[in-house]
């Protein structure tokens, strides 16, 4: 039987019990054992000299009890003092058993491993692993270095490293093939995959611990190498599953095209002319389009889809473009309503929040084809959506969805047919990070941004300072300006959010009564929320008092003052997009981060990127480095990419070998592909329509 497909219960003392602690650790066969990586390692070969010892060091001594009590501080706790003939050791313990006092007798040897740390006395080990020797009781020294595992409750180191050695020592007899051909393999990393595994779980004494303590050894390079190939097979497979699938060529009406821009109040830049052209060449083909448009706040990506809509429906076909909030969803509606209106193109809204009469006459223009395009939120998703004829499906703010819901919304296409797809997203993504999370998507960027926006003058301000932030917001105000005040929280939770929102409304209400004070939060109904939103947007308030739930689709000119509270709990890309609230009329505008003491150097260095630039590819890099893949992506919101060894931060710089790697798999190896798919993705599972 493969490795891979035996069951966990299969090992030597494995039960129903031990099972599902394993499975509590995502294990459930031997292969999953195998991947279960040390998060560290100890070096248990010598007994350091308790006179040697050094402090915040994690050191193995052994010595003889010289008494043992319980002692009374700030906290109960028992101590333990050893001698070696070199020095004295206390070993403190605040957890402990009446067994185990009785046990810790005078004469009776230990041998302990912990962290020495300076006591009242000297050093000092809090809670270290001991053994007692009993009766002359010699134990040998490790040969190799001690893994240390993940574990949970109920499940102890020693227990999880008998298991993994019986995997191991079943590999030396049964095969683990080297699905990627060392030929494909860079040559720092040319290394067996069986040897790469185990090196990492029983690494000799000589191993270079920092380099494995980063993930930077070239055996866990060669297996994050392994699986950067595997997860981009993967999508690269379900692009070529759908370049194979028919789409709907839909031909460019140029003179509609014409009136359609002739009525913008606005020119096109010649970004996004380019990038209206390849969407415009991809739609004309028989084969579904798969595009990801990313563009950095206030680059115009909006008119980019219309146009893309309006090729759509002028070929008597529907359009579908989601959003991930009602307001940005709304702001859209709003646009394309007065873009197409005048053209004789009828849009629909289908919100979470619809009223039932307007939902079903919603689902009926959409079944039966009078409504050309359809905008709304997760709401498209659902299963009494159809639609007459759908060719188009766009999907905005990409990093809010996975792969697997923009792939739900495109199967509401015509069954003989895939419809086109548009993905959108802005929130810039270094390249390195597009090439392996959007493998299966070609790439346009709107790097221009259209004229007459202002810069935006940033400035980090301590929390002393804030009656100064105060005044400076009575003066914008009164100078006919508006304004944003952004609250947030370490926690995700909306009802503190919602709370600190409200302490900070009714502070400014009270410091500046001659100003109009509106509120907005994510517990608002999407009734009160949309009608603060829009007394906003019409200047019948000042202030706007918000959490993050404005981070993209408010559109108000008029606003040129944006105030961060605790700027250092957000990342540098939401940061970003909440700047990019202000900025978008010809006055001069600027962002405040207004964050508390005491700040990290780490959170000055953070502050002082978004202070110093306003490119948001710039930025993305910055808090790829800083905060890794997941935030940017949404990975924690959709599954969209999950590695177990790789980290897309520390290993970006292998991934063009990766994609090289992946081509040349799929052209001359191709009956490797799908089991190095299996053999990484849970279930050779695919991000592919199911």
């Amino acid at each position: 039987m493969p490795i891979s497909a035996a069951s966990i219960t299969t090992l030597h003392g494995i039960g129903p019990q031990l099972a599902d602690k394993l499975a509590r650790l995502d294990i459930h066969n031997s292969h999953d054992l195998l991947w279960h990586l040390p998060l560290r390692y100890r070096d248990l070969t010598h007994v350091t000299p308790i006179g040697a010892l050094s402090l915040h060091n994690e050191s193995l001594v052994e010595g003889t009890i010289r008494g043992c009590d319980v002692v009374f501080g700030r906290r109960r706790s028992l101590l333990c003092l050893i001698q070696d003939g070199t020095g004295l050791l206390a070993l403190r313990f605040y957890h402990f058993s009446k067994a185990q006092q009785q046990q810790m007798l005078p004469g009776v040897k230990i041998r302990a491993w912990g962290e020495a740390r300076r006591g009242g006395s000297g050093f000092e080990m809090y809670h270290p692993e001991y053994r007692l020797l009993q009766n002359g009781e010699t134990l040998m020294l490790a040969d190799r270095l001690t893994p240390v595992y993940p574990v949970t409750e109920g499940l102890q180191q020693p227990r999880l490293r008998k298991l993994v050695e019986q995997v191991l020592q079943k590999i030396e007899q049964d095969t683990l093939p080297d699905l990627l051909p060392h030929a494909l393999l860079p040559a720092e990393l040319n290394m067996a995959l069986r040897d790469a595994l185990h090196y990492l779980h029983q690494p000799p004494v000589d191993a270079r611990v920092t380099e494995l303590q980063a993930g930077e050894h070239p055996a866990q390079q060669r297996l994050a190498f392994e699986e950067m190939v595997a997860h981009h097979l993967s999508l690269l497979k379900l692009r070529q599953q759908q370049k194979h699938e028919p789409g709907i060529a839909l031909q460019e009406h140029i003179q509609l095209q014409k009136n359609f821009l002739a009525s913008l109040p606005f020119q096109l830049t010649n970004a996004q002319q380019r990038v209206a052209n390849e969407i415009s060449i991809d739609l004309q083909k028989s084969e579904p389009m798969l595009r990801l448009v990313q563009g950095d706040v206030g680059s115009g990506k909006t008119v980019v889809a219309a146009l893309a809509c309006l090729q759509a429906v002028a070929n008597g076909k529907q359009a579908a473009m989601m959003a991930p909030t009602e307001i940005l969803a709304a702001q859209h509606f709003e646009h394309f309503q007065r873009w197409f209106a005048p053209l004789g193109f009828h849009c629909v809204w289908l919100s979470g929040s619809t009223k039932i009469k307007a939902r079903r006459e919603a689902l009926a223009k959409m079944a039966d084809g009078s409504a050309h395009i359809a905008i709304g939120t997760h709401a498209l998703f659902q299963d009494e959506v159809q639609f007459h004829n759908l060719a188009l499906v766009i999907t905005d703010e990409q990093h809010r969805f996975g792969v697997r819901q923009r792939l739900a919304l495109q199967q509401k296409g015509e069954i003989t047919a895939l419809p086109h797809q548009l993905v959108m997203t802005a929130t810039p993504i270094p390249r390195t990070l597009a090439m392996s999370a959007y493998a299966d998507l070609d790439c346009s960027v709107i790097d221009e941004r259209p004229p007459g926006r202002t810069p935006i003058q940033t400035v980090v301000i301590d929390n002393q300072r804030r009656a100064t932030i105060v005044e400076r917001l009575r003066s914008a105000c009164a100078e006919g300006r508006q304004a944003y005040w952004v609250c947030t929280l370490i926690e995700e939770s909306d009802v503190l959010q919602c709370q600190a929102a409200e302490v900070t409304a009714t502070e400014l209400h009270e410091l500046l009564p001659e100003l109009r004070i509106g509120l907005v939060h994510g517990r608002l109904k999407p009734a009160e929320k949309n009608a603060v939103m829009d007394a906003f947007k019409a200047g019948e308030l000042h202030v706007l008092v918000a959490t993050t739930v404005i981070e993209v689709g408010v559109d108000v000119p008029n606003a040129s003052l944006m105030i961060i509270e605790n700027p250092e709990r957000l990342g540098l890309a939401q940061l970003h997009q909440l700047r990019g609230r202000v900025g978008r009329g010809k006055t001069a505008s600027h962002c405040v981060l207004l964050y508390s003491k005491p700040l990290s150097q780490h959170g000055r260095e953070r502050l002082a990127v978004l202070r110093d630039s306003d490119d948001g590819f710039v930025i993305a890099e910055k808090d790829l480095q800083l905060r890794g893949p997941g935030e940017l992506l949404g990975t924690r919101q959709t599954g969209a990419i999950n590695f177990r060894i790789a980290d897309l931060a520390r290993d970006a710089h292998w991934l063009p070998q990766v994609k090289h790697c992946a081509e040349q798999l799929l052209q001359a190896y191709p009956d490797n592909v799908d089991a190095l798919i299996r053999r990484w993705l849970r279930s050779g599972e695919r991000y592919a329509r199911t």
